[in-house]
Order: structure tokens, then C-alpha cells, then sequence
């Protein structure tokens, strides 16, 4: 009985440092791909201005 408890609290902290672990990667690969997105946004032409003029005449 003893040895069933102790196996299943040994279960439970793995799969709750595997459930960190896997949490924590998550996090990091949110966080570059969200600097990776930043960076690509600052690589597009500035297109201020556009789009405000309509040329009625043409």
C-alpha cells in the first residue's frame, strides 16, 4: 500500500514538472515568434499618406 501512495506521488511531481517544463517552451516559443512578427512589421515600406487622396477626375 505504502509503495503504491509513494509511485503515485513520484507520478504526480513528474507530471507536474513535465506540465512546467512543456508550459515554459510554450511560452518561449510565443515570445519569439512574437519578436520575429515585430520585426517583420518593421520591414514593410512606410506607406503613410497613401490612400488619402481620391482622384475624382480620372
Amino acid at each position: 500500500m505504502m509503495d503504491s501512495i509513494a509511485a503515485m506521488s513520484v507520478n504526480m511531481h513528474t507530471a507536474q514538472l513535465q506540465q512546467s517544463v512543456s508550459i515554459s517552451v510554450a511560452k518561449k516559443a510565443m515570445d519569439s515568434t512574437e519578436l520575429a512578427a515585430q520585426e517583420l512589421l518593421q520591414m514593410l515600406p512606410d506607406t503613410s499618406g497613401r490612400g488619402q487622396v481620391i482622384d475624382t477626375y480620372a
